[in-house]
């Protein structure tokens, strides 16, 4: 076995159609090579019914791949699909190159983006997790039995050694995680009892969740226009009038999602998995919208959020060239929104349909207060309920702006003996 040599930027993407022709597919893992930061020098390109059991991609094309990473003097072989360690391995005999296939491409751009503590834990444990089947046979140093004056003779090989290793580095990072768990779930059974409802951005990755969680909330997170850009889970309160809810941006979705993520990143998406609210985001200006929305359900089913209520947003109209609006179905319940997280076109159309999703259609009456009320004229106002106020001897005539069931919550009284009054022409 070769021994590998420093990381060369330079790439041979390989990317194969196995059954049925995808070129998004191809174009989706170009993007992924690049948010790496690889510099693509050649493409190998072909079709197979079924995989090659030695090399994936057949003897011809192994050869091929080789051919082009002797005429462009790349450092690395890119491989669009999971390859079998075995099938790794024996790619990288007989190319004299590091090989790195579709999950192990994803970890190491998750490593990039990691910037939080249980971001990076995380990140660590999906590529030991990679790697503990990928130590066999990798080098030829590993299977050499420590030696020295006075150590030689039967004993623990390298190989046993780094695997010993691995699986204690593995141990005490999902010691770790499991922590990080507890502290993050205590969170949110806090947002639980204060009866703060969750809303979690969902979608496939560079949908503009970011951007659209930044316009929303007025956070300042990280936003940019590539790949897996944030991986950290952010949570922001958001002021609806008569409401508050918890928005939290998530990690964004890809084909093909390796399990080594899903299983490592479980703590962070179990934020989408206790939301009361998904708002899936979704690329209107992008062709291959619908299947990221296939991708981003069996995602979500697979992690268990598939049956939590979900708006659809479709984002990014001022590039698909869409008018902003709202879609609701037979019930009058709001089930799509098209918003411009960049322009904030939209947006309020967007905040109405959260409110009326936790709350109900809001209906504007004048209430009628007296000065011993004068606490929950404190609390409409709070509420952001109140429009407009009269204040006369018997004390105060408020307009208000609310659902039926906040405004009993907040009067602190069944709607039917609040003395509502409809607004009419003329009044008051």
């Amino acid at each position: 076995m070769f021994e590998r040599p420093v990381i060369d930027p330079r790439c041979v993407l390989v990317s194969l159609d196995i059954g049925i022709r995808d070129p998004a597919v191809h174009l989706e893992f170009e993007d992924l090579a690049c948010s790496a930061g690889a510099q693509i020098v050649a493409r190998v390109g072909g079709q197979r019914v079924t995989p090659e059991p030695k090399y994936f991609v057949g003897t011809g094309k192994a050869e091929e791949v080789r051919a082009k990473v002797q005429e462009t003097g790349a450092g690395l072989v890119l491989v669009n699909h999971p390859l079998s360690p075995s099938q790794e391995r024996n790619l990288e005999a007989l190319i004299q190159c590091r090989v790195l296939d579709r999950t192990g491409l994803i970890l190491d751009i998750f490593a990039q983006r990691a910037r939080s503590f249980e971001g990076k834990l995380q990140v660590e444990l999906a590529q030991l997790r990679h790697l503990a089947t990928r130590l066999v046979r990798g080098w030829s140093h590993l299977e050499r039995q420590k030696g020295g004056i006075g150590l030689r003779g039967p004993g623990e090989t390298q190989l046993e050694s780094d695997r010993r290793l691995l699986r204690a580095r593995v141990a005490q990072l999902e010691r770790r995680l499991l922590r990080v768990g507890r502290q993050r779930s205590q969170g949110r059974a806090l947002r639980q009892r204060s009866a703060v409802p969750t809303v979690a951005l969902v979608g496939y990755t560079n949908a503009g969740k970011s951007t659209l969680f930044n316009a929303m909330t007025g956070a300042q997170g990280y936003a940019a226009d590539q790949l897996f850009a944030t991986l950290d889970p952010t949570a922001r309160q958001l002021d609806l009038g008569t409401l508050r809810v918890v928005v939290v941006d998530t990690v964004g979705f890809i084909r093909d999602l390796p399990h080594e993520l899903v299983a490592a990143f479980r703590a962070t998406l179990e934020e989408t998995r206790q939301a009361d609210l998904l708002l899936q985001v979704i690329d209107a200006s992008d062709d291959e919208a619908d299947s990221q929305q296939i991708a981003v359900n069996e995602v979500l089913d697979q992690i268990g959020a598939g049956e939590i209520p979900r708006l659809c947003v479709f984002n990014k109209i001022d590039l698909a060239g869409w008018p902003n609006a709202m879609r609701e179905d037979a019930a009058g319940r709001i089930v799509q929104v098209d918003v411009s997280a960049h322009t904030s076109a939209g947006l309020d159309g967007l905040r109405t349909a959260i409110r009326r999703h936790f709350q109900g259609v809001s209906h504007r009456h004048w209430l009628r207060l007296d000065h011993a009320e004068g606490g929950t004229r404190a609390r409409l106002y709070a509420a952001g309920a109140v429009c407009d106020e009269r204040v006369d001897e018997s004390g105060w005539l408020l307009e208000v702006d609310a659902p039926p069931a906040r405004l009993a919550e907040l009067v602190q009284k069944p709607v039917d003996d609040m003395g509502l009054v409809a607004p009419a022409a003329g009044h008051p």
